[in-house]
């Protein structure tokens, strides 16, 4: 995984599931480092779909608490018949 120019806390997602077949070729296990300034090579459709949470997280906003852990949450992508579950997560060094 290469190292993404990052301004606050890293993200990484990680896809989780695959439903039929990913057409920019992600597969269960990818992690993707990403940030505000950087896909990392996430599908672009997914990265726009994120993009508001990406920053959030990096500059260190949190979710709601009953949303469950507020340094991780899974989204799924907008291709309902091919949908990729990917797993974000903030990491704090």
């Amino acid at each position: 995984m290469a190292e993404v120019e990052s301004i606050g806390y890293r993200l990484v997602a990680t896809v989780k599931a695959v439903k039929g077949t990913c057409e920019a070729g992600h597969k269960v296990g990818d992690e993707i480092e990403l940030s505000g300034l950087s896909s990392g090579g996430l599908c672009g459709y997914f990265y726009h779909d994120i993009f508001p949470y990406i920053v959030m997280l990096e500059y260190g906003g949190n979710f709601p608490e009953e949303w469950g852990d507020p340094d991780e949450i899974e989204f799924d992508c907008v291709d309902k018949e091919n949908a990729v579950t990917i797993s974000l997560r903030r990491i704090k060094e």
